[in-house]
């Protein structure tokens, strides 16, 4: 299920749907197969043209408990339906707590966000993403936990919320780094205790041992300089006219395996022009193949979407994601993340220098 974050300012005011009180909804659950049930006995036993074996009472009785059977299924699809629907809302108030949807404007930057989990009727999964506005500047973090299902959100939701606050409390980018290594350790510690056999549940989807996230932590200041910290994350892609891969050196292994190096160097990835895009995105886009096991293309595709100025973050990720599943055919194999942002502050001259008018530059 594809999920498109624009960042659509939250409505007020809304009325919320009036509940349905608990005991009568309970007595129509039950209640109504009971009638339909004495309906179909007390004709057996009561009417005379039940008791008959001519053809016409036959099939009058056939019709009667057709109908008692045809009222029955209706009814149990009824309740099915309305207890899928209950099911769903309550997951997908879940899901928008985990990932959150992002405000359209983040200090000057437009912002887009888009995901499509592997797994149909999910949107959900082992992906994460955050902006955050802070007084150190904007800060983004994108990163992707190794495997699927519920084990994977609960690490994903472990990383998410620490970085919500770390973000705003450190004045570093590596501080920030730091504060989601501690969660992820501490995280992986409690789910060792949980699933240890001593405590009798079930085995686990894939063992603590092998647990990682890759993160991918950047800050664009009000400049529009862009730093960043890179644990095993894809790099992101610039757009300018076309999509050019950002590459600030050498990453740091993924969170978890490993402890991180005493030493955590910034990684200068340059200006962040106006006009100009950032697209985080997980390896699920890169690693999405075709029936032929050929790749997805996301630089061209990126390329493609960005065409025509100005770079419009809800289009890129419509574009790439239409052509993402035209080149798979089918879901993706894994869970696939895209982070757009635009940045559209404006240069400001420096303090002296004179701004061209519409007479000096004719």
């Amino acid at each position: 299920m594809i999920r498109i974050r624009a960042g659509a300012p939250r409505r007020t005011g809304r009325r919320l749907p009036r509940a349905e009180p608990t005991g009568i909804r309970r007595a129509l659950t039950l209640g109504l197969p009971t009638v339909w049930g004495a309906v179909a006995i007390t004709y057996k036993l009561a009417c005379p043209l039940a008791q008959q074996d001519g053809l016409g009472a036959r099939i009058v009785t056939s019709a009667v408990f057709f109908a008692v059977g045809t009222g029955l299924i209706v009814h149990v699809r009824g309740v099915l339906l309305r207890e899928l629907r209950q099911l769903r809302e309550i997951a997908g108030a879940a899901q928008n707590v985990l990932l959150r949807p992002l405000p359209p404007r983040v200090e000057g930057l437009a912002v887009a966000a888009g995901r499509l989990s592997a797994s149909r009727g999910a949107s959900v999964g082992g992906d994460l993403y955050e902006v955050a506005a802070t007084d150190h500047g904007v800060r983004v973090v994108m990163g992707d936990v190794r495997g699927h299902g519920l084990a994977a959100i609960a690490t994903a939701a472990a990383v998410l919320g620490s970085f919500r606050e770390a973000a705003y409390e450190e004045p570093e980018l590596p501080l920030v780094l730091r504060r989601l290594e501690r969660a992820l350790g501490r995280h992986l510690r409690e789910r060792s205790r949980a699933e240890h056999p001593a405590g009798g549940g079930p085995a686990p989807e894939s063992p603590v041992a092998e647990e990682f996230v890759t993160v991918l932590l950047m800050e664009i200041g009000p400049d529009g300089e862009v730093t960043a910290l890179n644990c095993g994350h894809p790099w992101p892609h610039r757009l300018s006219g076309r999509a050019e891969q950002v590459s600030g050196g050498e990453p740091l292994p993924p969170l978890g395996p490993f402890p991180l190096p005493p030493e955590l160097p910034l990684l200068h990835c340059g200006p962040l022009l106006p006009g100009e895009a950032l697209v985080l995105h997980t390896d699920g886009m890169e690693d999405a193949r075709d029936a032929a096991g050929r790749f997805f293309p996301l630089r061209e595709a990126l390329t493609e979407a960005a065409r025509v100025p100005p770079v419009v973050p809800q289009a890129v990720i419509c574009a790439v994601y239409d052509q993402l599943l035209r080149h798979t055919g089918r879901l993706p194999a894994d869970d696939a993340a895209l982070l757009v942002l635009r940045n559209d502050r404006r240069l400001v001259p420096l303090q002296g220098e004179a701004v061209p008018s519409a007479s000096t530059m004719s």
